[in-house]
């Protein structure tokens, strides 16, 4: 049984209002006194809870930090993250055939992904804990994020990746921002079993997505894709489509929501429909969706050539398998070819993303063709990293190159 009520009282383990609660058992525990992750009574995932949710008239600024007052702390290790465009897409919208669509392009924060707005948070709860070693398990993102963030605060990094498995552009980011890199055996799940019991040992603070310190940045999305959307085309959305790896930003923009219902900012029947997409090579919450389970099967073999989502065993399902149906969503699998097409279409666009972000527009433009998004629907299509993330993937997607002499006559002839 999954509990995601808001309301109730201040329990005594808050601090500045402020406490962590298990999804699952409703057990709460004190925010900053112990570094923990899972609920000490049932192993349950735990979410960070408030004693009062902020409206919009509440923030103030730019960026993730515009929304302190929605936040477990007033400042983080910052690099001005967030404020990310939300992109019109003409020729897709015209494709695609619905009322409007838009793409919410978080390759614009700072390491060139969404991740940057978790860590922001968490790196600064890692300061306040006083813990000397972050570390995360990655595809990619989380690993080049972390790193970043680890090296402003001045902080030892460790990631693992699995070995051979990781695009080239994000291990170098990790690797000039100073971590410690280390290739494993292995995919990304058997990576965060590895660092998960490092973080039960002591040795390093886990700051992979299962941290619920992690998803209250990443919740910032929903707030800037809302605001953006009512300036922009005077509504929000009615759909939100985005790529699903582990499922902390289905979890977090569906947290953003609750948050907004239980503050009077938001109707329950004004929550967009979340709507999550993953390859067909690693979709086990779509499995989960499709066949109406309430946990998911955890895959062992994954593969596709989106490397930021190939992942098996979502951890932050839980939370956001009640999200996908509460808000009247799906979910759906593509294929690499598909994400592909996808990748392209937004370049066309002007709007460059890695495999993984053009997922989001490949499950819209399959649900939209398999009738089960209407054409008089508002769209918002999240894509989560920036094209040069994978080099080598944009390359094989785009035209080839044309030898030519070194004379302005040899170029005319070649066109």
């Amino acid at each position: 049984m999954v509990d995601l009520e808001l309301g109730g009282e201040t329990p005594a383990e808050a601090t500045d209002g402020v406490w962590l609660a298990c999804v699952a058992c409703g057990e709460t525990v004190a925010p900053y006194d112990d570094v923990v992750y899972r609920c000490p009574d049932c192993d349950g995932l735990l979410e960070v809870r408030y004693d009062e949710y902020p409206t919009f008239d509440d923030f103030e600024g730019v960026g993730v930090w515009r929304y302190a007052d929605a936040l477990p702390l007033n400042e983080g290790v910052s690099i001005r993250e967030g404020n990310t465009p939300l992109y019109t897409v003409p020729e897709i919208e015209a494709d695609v055939d619905v009322a409007d669509v838009r793409v919410k392009h978080e390759g614009m924060n700072p390491t060139g992904a969404f991740k940057d707005r978790g860590m922001t948070v968490g790196v600064k709860v890692a300061e306040r804990l006083g813990v000397d070693r972050l570390a995360c398990a990655s595809t990619g993102n989380t690993s080049a994020a972390l790193a970043c963030y680890g090296a402003r605060a001045d902080t030892e990094v460790l990631v693992l990746l699995p070995a051979g498995k990781v695009a080239a552009g994000k291990v170098a980011q990790a690797a000039l921002h100073g971590a410690r890199i280390l290739e494993v055996e292995g995919n990304f799940d058997a990576c965060l079993d590895v660092v998960a019991e490092l973080a039960a040992r002591g040795e390093a603070y886990l700051l992979n997505s299962i941290n619920p310190f992690r998803l209250e940045g990443q919740k910032t999305i929903g707030l800037e894709i809302l605001e953006q959307s009512k300036r922009e085309t005077g509504e929000w959305p009615d759909r939100i489509v985005l790529p699903v790896g582990n499922a902390g930003n289905t979890a977090a923009l569906y947290k953003c929501f609750r948050e907004l219902v239980e503050a009077g900012a938001m109707a329950e029947d004004e929550m967009p429909a979340l709507t999550g997409v993953q390859a067909e090579g690693a979709a086990p919450m779509v499995e989960a969706v499709r066949e109406g389970r309430e946990e998911v099967r955890r895959w062992e073999e994954v593969e596709t050539r989106a490397t930021a989502i190939r992942i098996g065993n979502p951890v932050n399902a839980p939370k956001a398998l009640p999200g996908v149906r509460a808000t009247g969503g799906t979910a759906v699998a593509v294929s690499d070819d598909e994400i592909t097409d996808a990748q392209r279409a937004l370049a066309r666009d002007g709007v460059g993303v890695e495999p993984a972000s053009a997922a989001s527009v490949a499950g819209l433009t399959k649900l939209r063709r398999e009738g089960e998004i209407d054409d008089d629907e508002q769209v918002v299509c999240l894509t989560t990293g920036h094209l040069l993330k994978d080099p080598d993937a944009a390359a094989a997607a785009g035209g080839d190159t044309t030898p030519v002499p070194a004379d302005a006559d040899g170029v005319l002839d070649v066109l």
